[in-house]
């Protein structure tokens, strides 16, 4: 492997300056011809910097970990995408992790961060797992973004648009003229949960229809969680015409435990979901969706997390752009009764 002291004596120049130009010191004084010339060199010797020892001088590995709870989402894709193309802006890498792996009284991310392996986190944790575990997961001195979900006791986060995104997906069914509108959210004390029924909420308050509890089911995200929420609002005296599902995981429980009831989508009952991915576009129906910028929030959170371990005080952040997109496909019609 070649040394620095080699690239310096071809180039030209000293060994100090050719640390300072392939570590990317901005503050290097050195022509522009120079600072190629050393680039040059180091190619043709096919020079590979030593991170290990990198890490070592500065304290840093040049890595973040991106955990989640689900790797196999096409959502978590989009998300990937925009942490790592935010990385590789900054000469960082992305591990992944499962949240899975991670539950209370864990110290996964403590020793993470204490044996020096990654810089920081990018974390998209469960809806079951409190702010008070969460808390007791993370080292103090760890920076930390959380991804679609914010607590009172900790800043540095980047979410989505949820009230917006909800309360489009609702209003689509308004125009289409229904007025029983359910909505299957996720469980009562997450915070995506709330913000998402209150854009659900503000829809139907603006159209001056009525929110009916008997209407809002709050079991989570899974498939299976919206399958039971269809069984108990089918169980209704006035069965909703139209749905919106806060995930579009669930809303592919949701037509499924409708199409075991014999309920037909969408001349009987109008499904509408939370957030867009492939799947979304081969189901029967094919599901209407609101899609949801989570490339923008990857790539936020990561430049996020970057500004924090650069001495920036931590942000919480809201990613309004591009906005929350209705994408129609064929799970939502006019109602037969209004």
């Amino acid at each position: 492997m070649a040394k620095l002291t080699e690239i310096a004596r071809q180039a030209g120049v000293s060994v100090s300056v050719v640390s300072r130009v392939l570590n990317g010191d901005p503050t290097v004084r050195a022509r522009e011809e120079t600072r190629q010339r050393v680039l040059q060199v180091a190619k043709e010797l096919n020079y590979t910097a030593n991170y290990a020892g990198r890490a070592l001088r500065l304290a840093r590995s040049k890595a973040l970990a991106l955990i989640t709870p689900n790797v196999s989402s096409p959502l978590f894709a989009d998300l990937l995408a925009g942490a790592t193309q935010a990385a590789e802006e900054a000469d960082y890498t992305v591990l992944i992790g499962l949240a899975d792996t991670i539950t209370a009284g864990s110290d996964t991310l403590r020793r993470l961060v204490g044996e020096g392996r990654v810089d920081g986190f990018v974390l998209q944790r469960h809806d079951d797992l409190s702010d008070q575990a969460l808390e007791s997961l993370v080292a103090n001195d760890a920076r930390v973004v959380l991804v679609t979900s914010r607590t009172p006791g900790r800043r540095g986060s980047v979410v989505l648009d949820d009230v917006t995104g909800a309360k489009l997906a609702t209003e689509h069914l308004i125009a289409l003229g229904h007025k029983r509108i359910a909505l299957i959210g996720g469980v009562p004390h997450s915070d995506i949960a709330r913000r998402r029924e209150h854009g659900y909420a503000l829809a139907l308050h603006e159209a001056g229809l009525r929110r009916r509890e008997s209407l809002v089911c709050r079991l989570g995200y899974t498939p299976e969680a919206a399958e039971r929420a269809i069984e108990s609002l089918l169980g209704t005296g006035a069965r909703p015409t139209g749905v919106v599902v806060a995930n579009v995981n669930g809303a592919i429980g949701a037509l499924t435990a409708l199409r075991r009831a014999g309920v037909d989508v969408p001349s009987e009952i109008s499904v509408v979901a939370y957030h867009d991915e492939w799947v979304a576009e081969h189901t029967w129906p094919a599901l209407t969706t609101v899609k949801m910028p989570y490339y923008q929030v990857g790539l936020q959170a990561v430049r996020s997390l970057i500004d924090q371990l650069g001495g920036k005080p931590a942000q919480d952040l809201v990613v309004r752009e591009p906005k929350p997109e209705l994408v129609l496909r064929s799970s939502t019609a006019p109602p037969k009764t209004a």
